[in-house]
């Protein structure tokens, strides 16, 4: 059987034996198999080919390393590879496109006044009691997010929970977050 005759649920069992025993034939036949694919694929939603190139050892990297998070019951080997792919190139193009910092001033700062300073403490404070007061469903992600700094797709990638579901969660906790500031 040829690599163009390979069906979806090879691509599953590919999938499993990568997760299971770190087997590198099923790797490198799911690796000959997509990586053209998805370097024409980002090449056509503007990569130039170096960035596509960069781009398809990370996903196929991250398939390596996440094969664990990978649900059958939820898309295919291409629909979850493709989507790994899609979600690192809106990465890299929201890094590229941040604003240069302004030019920082040379020097030392001055020294923030007393009531600055306690007001800084019981903002932080208040802001702690609640973050731990949000569920936990959205506390957690707040967290992976803000602090641990991870984009939501790597989120996604980390809880296997889909993009939309982080979205909304955080969404709402941040709303819960600016009500409790606004109340304290």
């Amino acid at each position: 059987m040829g690599l163009h005759d390979t069906t979806a649920a090879d691509w599953t069992d590919h999938v499993r034996r990568i997760r299971d025993d770190a087997d590198e034939t099923a790797f490198v036949a799911l690796f000959r198999h997509f990586a053209p694919r998805l370097k024409a694929f980002l090449i056509r939603s503007g990569s130039n080919p170096a960035e596509a190139e960069e781009c398809v050892q990370d996903v196929m990297a991250t398939v390596w390393r996440k094969a664990h998070l990978f649900d059958p019951s939820r898309a295919s080997v291409a629909t979850w590879v493709f989507t790994i792919a899609r979600n690192r190139r809106i990465d890299l193009l929201r890094r590229q496109k941040r604003p240069e910092p302004e030019d920082l001033p040379w020097g030392p700062e001055a020294e923030p006044d007393q009531e600055e300073v306690v007001q800084f403490q019981q903002d932080s404070t208040n802001l702690a009691r609640a973050i731990s007061d949000l569920p936990d469903k959205q506390r957690v992600l707040i967290e992976k997010a803000y602090f641990g700094e991870l984009s939501h797709s790597e989120i996604a990638e980390e809880t296997g929970l889909p993009l939309g579901t982080i979205k909304s969660r955080i969404r709402l906790a941040l709303d819960r977050l600016r009500h409790a500031m606004d109340q304290r």
